[in-house]
C-alpha cells in the first residue's frame, strides 16, 4: 500500500530532519558548557526551543550564573508566546492538545503551518513539523551529548567557541534591513564595553535591554523580528521569479 504525502507533510518531514540533526551540536555544546549528559537531554526535553537553549548554554560557557542563563533564554523565548497566540487562533486545539501544541510551537512548526491555506494542511504541517522536530532534536541531542562527553577537553576541539557561532547563525537571518543591522551593531558595542565591568551572563541582558528600548521607541513594524526563522516556500518563490524572468 503506497502512502501519499501531502505538500505540507513533505515540507514538515524535510524540516524535521534538517533541524533535528542540528540537535547533535546542541548536545555536544551543552556538555562542553558544563552540563552533564542527562542535564543536556532534560534541557532539550523541557525547554525545547533552539535559540533559548543555545542562549542558556552560551551564558554558562562564559562563566555566567544559572540565573543569568535563564534570563537570557527567557528573553529569546518570548517570541514563542507570540507564535502561540497565532497558532491558537489558527488551529484551535482543545483538551490535552492545547499544552501539547504549546510545547511544539517553534519556528519550524509555525512556518510550516503558516505557509498553508487549507485548514487541514495547516494542522497537518504544524503537528508533523512540531512532533518531528521534537523527536529528532531530542534523539540527536542525546547523541551529541554522549559524543561531546567522549571528546574530552572542549578547548582542544574548539567547542568553547562554537556557541558564539551558533548565536551568529541564529542572528544572521534577522539582518534583512538597516534597522536590525544597526541594533545588532549597537548591542554588540554595548556588550563589549560592559564585559569588563559586570559578571558573566549580564552583558547579554544589557544588550537585550537596549534592543527592547530601541524596539519600543522605534518606528519599525510591530511584528519585525517575531516572524519564524524559516520560510518553507522560499525555494518555490525563487523558482517562480526565475521562470517569470523578473529580478
Amino acid at each position: 500500500m503506497k502512502i501519499q504525502l501531502t505538500p505540507a507533510s513533505k515540507i514538515a518531514l524535510s524540516i524535521s530532519l534538517a533541524t533535528g540533526l542540528y540537535g547533535i551540536s546542541f548536545g555536544a555544546l551543552g556538555v562542553a558548557a558544563g552540563l552533564s549528559v542527562w542535564q543536556a537531554v532534560a534541557l532539550s526535553l523541557l525547554m525545547f526551543t533552539g535559540g533559548s537553549q543555545f542562549a542558556f548554554i552560551g551564558v554558562l560557557a562564559g562563566g555566567g550564573s544559572g540565573g543569568a542563563a535563564f534570563g537570557a533564554a527567557s528573553l529569546l523565548g518570548i517570541r514563542n508566546a507570540v507564535y502561540g497566540m497565532q497558532m491558537n487562533s489558527m488551529l484551535r486545539p482543545t483538551g490535552w492538545l492545547r499544552p501539547a501544541a504549546a510545547h511544539v510551537t517553534i519556528d519550524e512548526s509555525v512556518a510550516t503551518a503558516s505557509g498553508q491555506s487549507d485548514p487541514d494542511e495547516q494542522r497537518r504541517g504544524f503537528w508533523i513539523a512540531g512532533v518531528g522536530v521534537f523527536v529528532l532534536w531530542n534523539i540527536f541531542t542525546a547523541l551529541g551529548a554522549l559524543l561531546g562527553d567522549a571528546l574530552g577537553d572542549p578547548k582542544a576541539w574548539g567547542l568553547d567557541g562554537a556557541a558564539v557561532a551558533a548565536f551568529l547563525g541564529l542572528l544572521w537571518p534577522r539582518l534583512r534591513s538597516r534597522e536590525p543591522v544597526a541594533i545588532a551593531v549597537v548591542c554588540a558595542l554595548a556588550t563589549v564595553l560592559v564585559i569588563p565591568l559586570v559578571p558573566p551572563g549580564i552583558p547579554i541582558l544589557v544588550a537585550a535591554a537596549i534592543a527592547a528600548v530601541w524596539g519600543w521607541w522605534g518606528k519599525g513594524p510591530a511584528r519585525e523580528g517575531l516572524e519564524p526563522d524559516l520560510d518553507p516556500y522560499a525555494h518555490e518563490r525563487r523558482g517562480e521569479t526565475s521562470e517569470g524572468g523578473k529580478p
